[in-house]
């Protein structure tokens, strides 16, 4: 299974920390956001990455090379602006073929192992959910007999790890759009799966929270 790792995003939260640098280029502990993710998928037995990029991408490139000195192999997709995530996932298609792919933001944080996420077995997706964060406490959709659903009671939060089917993008055509619709238009059909994780998982949108996630990791002895 091939994975893609988002970092096209222009991350206007995290300034000034963003003006200069690409957000997956943020570090934790001394290491960029971007290479947890590679370890953490390399260590699952995933290697063929494909990344894509936009503001700044020209920088992620040159940190991380073609990915030999994590055990990988890293193809970019470069967007000459931010297509936002389906259109960055459909422009990349032709890098991660016709099977389905794990896909993953760049601007979170999770010790979730990628060896538990489970083939699709027909389903257009599996969206790993979390409990929802102080910052987005109504969450984005309902989990229910592993199945998920866009509406309603005890919504989780959608954690940015998925696995995606290329059959989701059918009938899409190039340009910027939203994952969420394509998502929902899926659920409605009984074709997305799902699983709640209740590790560790963080959501990068601001310094503050960089901040935290930073001093934890360091306290742990985690990082470079």
């Amino acid at each position: 299974m091939k994975a893609m790792i988002l970092a096209a995003g222009r991350g206007e939260r995290m300034r000034p920390l963003t003006d200069h640098t690409p957000k997956p280029l943020l570090q934790a502990a001394g290491r960029a956001l971007i290479e947890y993710h590679i370890d953490h998928l390399v260590a699952a037995g995933i290697t063929e990455l494909v990344i894509n990029h936009a503001y700044l991408g020209g920088q992620i490139e040159v940190a991380l090379g073609d990915g030999s000195r994590y055990g990988a192999t890293i193809r970019y997709s470069p967007e000459a602006s931010a297509l936002e995530t389906a259109g960055g996932i459909y422009n990349a298609l032709p890098l991660l073929g016709d099977k389905p792919f794990v896909v993953v933001n760049g601007d979170i944080w999770s010790d979730y192992c990628f060896k538990t996420l489970p083939d699709l077995a027909g389903a257009l997706a599996h969206l790993v959910l979390v409990n929802n964060p102080l910052q987005h406490p109504q969450g984005d959709f309902v989990l229910m007999g592993g199945r998920v659903c866009a509406d309603g009671a005890e919504k989780l939060t959608f954690s940015g790890i998925s696995v995606l089917s290329p059959a989701l993008f059918v009938g899409c055509t190039p340009g910027a759009f939203p994952l969420a619709p394509l998502l929902r238009q899926a659920m409605a059909q009984g074709q997305v799966s799902g699983e709640h994780y209740s590790g560790r998982w963080f959501d990068i949108g601001t310094p503050e929270r960089l901040a935290q996630l930073d001093m934890l990791l360091r306290n742990e002895g985690v990082g470079g």
